[in-house]
């Protein structure tokens, strides 16, 4: 490994920790050892301060810079963010609606020297993130907008329940809300195989408690999560402050590009990238999304 490679991402890294460098070294294959068994079991992994302290004033405050140019849009919305079919069954948990009212930012409005940028192009990172899901490669979105994006959500707003369209997330959190914004998730929930709808059902309605884990995040934490699986929200934010998280998706096959209505649902607007992707697309599972 050069140490052109190593060295951008060993100054934003606590590798006191996580030392990426040293993949055979004792240190970082208990990290490995750890992810991979959480992610087995639950579908998620919370490695803590991943980013140097002295790092994390830098990381809030670039959030907070391009935060203003997230696309915003109040919406009435289902866990598969798809249009609400009145031909379902009444108590089919696709005609739960919620409203959505988080935003996000584009790659494209990400420069490029932010931190969050710089991680998630970083070979060296990439090359960590897919031995923690226990996978010869992880590649970049293809997608110019979705591959990397700032997630905003307002003081009052929430970031409703459901399912991620790309079966492997990295986030991390770079501003804390002052109060609410914790991440609840069902592990498992689904397969590729089974909706499940009951127990879908009943967390949407508030009886499935059972099956909701919760987790504080921390302005540095990097989280590794199988969102296509698990249902997932962030609840309401309150206070004067708002959550950002930084989200980066990757996928096991090169070229991913996101649908042009999920791109248009997100970013306001999709690129002849993701027309292009429409006419060629092929579906890994039968989900509903």
């Amino acid at each position: 490994m050069s140490t052109s490679e190593a060295g951008p991402v060993e100054q934003i890294v606590d590798t006191g920790r996580y030392p990426l460098a040293e993949p055979e070294g004792a240190a970082l294959r208990a990290v490995l050892a750890r992810a991979r068994r959480e992610l087995r079991e639950t579908g998620c992994s919370v490695l803590p301060d991943f980013i140097r302290p002295a790092l994390r004033d830098e990381l809030r405050r670039e959030g907070a810079k391009i935060a203003p140019q997230a696309h915003y849009d109040v919406e009435t919305v289902n866990v598969y963010n798809i249009a609400a079919d009145p031909a379902l069954p009444a108590d089919h948990p696709g005609r739960i609606t919620f409203e959505r009212g988080n935003a996000f930012v584009a790659r494209d409005l990400i420069p490029e020297d932010f931190i969050v940028h710089r991680l998630y192009s970083s070979e060296l990172f990439q090359r960590f993130t897919a031995a923690c899901f226990d996978l010869p490669r992880l590649h970049e979105l293809a997608d110019p907008l979705s591959g990397l994006c700032l997630n905003v959500v307002n003081p009052g707003m929430a970031h409703p329940w459901h399912f991620d369209t790309n079966e492997f997330t990295v986030s991390m959190l770079t501003q804390e809300a002052a109060g609410g914004g914790e991440f609840e998730y069902c592990p498992g929930i689904r397969s590729a195989g089974s909706e499940n709808f009951g127990d879908v059902r009943d967390v949407l309605a508030g009886r499935g408690g059972r099956l909701v884990r919760r987790l504080r995040l921390r302005p540095g934490d990097l989280q590794l999560f199988r969102g296509r699986y698990s249902l997932h929200r962030v609840s309401p934010v309150e206070g004067g402050t708002a959550r950002h998280s930084a989200i980066f998706a990757y996928s096991e096959r090169p070229g991913v590009v996101g649908s042009v209505a999920r791109t248009r649902q997100l970013f306001g607007r999709v690129l002849p990238e993701h027309l292009a992707a429409e006419r060629r697309a092929v579906r890994v599972d039968r989900l509903l999304d």
